[in-house]
């Protein structure tokens, strides 16, 4: 079984920042992808950046230029640097990864998410 598990969140002031990591642990073969997402209660889910195993990055244009998405050396681990926090920034924050276990077969996994709050 594969397990990820988020920490970091709670609550900042505007234009602050706030560090968020998530771990993943168990049976993993390898790492394909490892993402972020948010949600606001009652609207859908985002894509907030994202990060390939190739090396690229993605961000939500809502977030560009203040958001980083990185990884440990080890590669079980996605942070989530953010900066210049806004109230709009307020969410759950969500990690994903595309992980692949017995089979080079990936699947989607998620945490259990992780509350922003950005409110002065």
């Amino acid at each position: 079984q594969v397990q990820l598990v988020e920490s970091g969140g709670g609550l900042v002031q505007p234009g602050g920042s706030l560090k968020l990591s998530c771990t993943a642990s168990g049976n993993i073969y390898s790492i394909y992808l490892m993402a972020w997402y948010r949600q606001v209660p009652g609207e859908q889910r985002e894509m907030v950046a994202a990060a390939v195993s190739g090396g690229s990055e993605h961000y939500a244009e809502s977030v560009k230029d203040r958001f980083i998405i990185s990884r440990d050396s080890a590669g079980k681990t996605v942070y989530l640097q953010m900066n210049r926090l806004k109230p709009e920034d307020t969410a759950v924050y969500y990690c994903k990864m595309a992980i692949a276990t017995t089979t080079p077969v990936g699947m989607d996994y998620w945490g259990k998410g992780t509350l922003v709050t950005v409110s002065s």
